[in-house]
């Protein structure tokens, strides 16, 4: 995992701007589906429809243009929209891509021990 960095936001968001926010974020996956260097970009939602996921997973050097190049149009939109909760970040990020989780509230977990396949 040291040549990937894997991420998992928890949103916070009203049901009632639910189908608002399925739309935006179909857009953002078509324009994240194109980046070679996205491995994994997964949204999931409650039945409520009241929190979400995102499960995000990079080669390391691939973070930074995601978020200032594809999410950077979608950015205000999405953030009126939702509440980020949490976002826990797994790899050894540099510090380049550490500043910009940064301004997620990026809570980093280092491995110790174990293997990706």
């Amino acid at each position: 995992m040291k040549d990937e960095v894997i991420s998992i936001f928890t949103l916070r968001l009203a049901p009632e701007n639910f189908t608002e926010f399925k739309a935006l974020v179909a857009n953002i996956v078509a324009a994240t589906s194109k980046e070679p260097g996205t491995l994994m970009y997964q949204y999931s939602v409650n039945d409520a429809h009241t929190e979400a996921h995102i499960i995000e997973r990079y080669r390391a050097d691939a973070v930074v243009s995601h978020i200032e190049e594809t999410f950077a149009p979608y950015g205000a939109k999405f953030l009126e929209l939702v509440e980020i909760t949490q976002l826990m970040v797994y790899g050894n990020p540099d510090a380049p891509t550490r500043k910009h989780l940064d301004a997620f509230g990026a809570q980093y977990m280092n491995s110790f021990d174990g293997f990706t396949r």
